[in-house]
C-alpha cells in the first residue's frame, strides 16, 4: 500500500486530541490518522493486518507467555520464564514485514541476564538450534537458514512464498507455533542442564516432528 503527502486544514483542538491518542499508541499522527480515515472507509491497512495477526497469536499462546506493551503496530514484545537456578526470562521480538510478500518478519530471541554462564548456556542452545534448522531446512534454504546467533540471542527471518494470500489466522497459528516449540525445546534444554543429561536428540526429534507438519510460514 503506497503512501504520499497530502495537506489537510484541521481544527487545533483535533490536532492536539490525536497527538495525545498517537502517544498513548506509541504512534505517530500521520499513521494515526491513516488508520482512523482506513477504519471509516472498511479499508484494511498494514497496520491495521498486523494487529489482528498479534491478537490472534496473543490468543493461541499458552498461559506461560506474557505479552509485554506492544513498542509499534509492526512488532510485539512477549516474555517467558525458565526453570533453571538463575531464574532467567526469555524475551521473544516479533516484527511482521508491512508487505507479506516472501518475507513474513523477524524474530529476536533472547535471555534477559547479565550470568556469563548463562549466555554461554543459551549460547549452546541457539548453536543447536540453528544446527536443526540447517539440517531439517536445508531443501528450502540451500544456503543456509536465515538466522544468526550470538551471545546469548538468536535472530531468524521467517518466509512464506505464498504469505500475501494467507489469512491473519494462518500466519498467526505458524509464528505461534515456532515460537511455542522454541520455548518448550529451550525448557528441555535447560532442564537437561540441571539434571546433567543431554537432551540434543529429544530437541532434534522434536523440531524433525514439527518440519513435518510446517505448511505455510518457514
Amino acid at each position: 500500500m503506497n503512501k504520499s503527502v497530502y495537506s489537510l486544514v484541521l481544527a487545533d483542538e483535533v490536532v492536539e486530541a490525536i497527538d495525545r491518542m498517537a502517544y498513548s499508541m506509541n504512534t505517530s499522527r500521520s499513521n494515526l490518522i491513516n488508520q482512523i480515515l482506513a477504519e471509516r472507509v472498511s479499508l484494511m491497512t498494514p497496520e491495521m493486518r498486523m494487529r489482528q495477526i498479534f491478537s490472534e497469536i496473543e490468543q493461541l499462546m499458552d498461559p506461560r507467555f506474557l505479552f509485554i506493551d506492544q513498542p509499534s503496530d509492526s512488532m510485539i514484545a512477549i516474555k517467558s520464564p525458565v526453570r533453571y537456578k538463575y531464574k532467567p526470562t526469555l524475551r521473544y521480538s516479533l516484527e511482521l514485514s508491512r508487505d507479506m510478500q516472501g518475507k513474513v518478519g523477524r524474530l529476536k530471541v533472547s535471555f534477559r541476564t547479565k550470568s556469563e554462564q548463562l549466555t554461554a548456556a543459551a549460547d549452546g542452545f541457539f548453536e543447536l538450534w540453528l544446527k536443526l534448522e540447517n539440517k531439517y531446512l536445508r531443501k528450502v534454504f540451500p544456503d543456509g537458514v536465515p538466522a544468526q546467533t550470538e551471545n546469548g540471542r538468536y535472530t531468524r527471518d521467517l518466509y512464506s512464498p505464498i504469505a500475501e494470500h494467507l489469512s491473519d489466522k494462518e500466519i498467526a497459528g505458524a509464528v505461534a507455533g515456532y515460537i511455542r516449540l522454541m520455548d518448550s525445546c529451550i525448557q528441555t534444554y535447560f532442564d537437561g542442564l540441571t539434571e546433567g543429561r543431554d537432551c540434543s536428540e529429544e530437541i532434534g526429534a522434536a523440531y524433525a516432528a514439527y518440519v513435518r507438519t510446517v505448511t505455510a510460514v518457514i
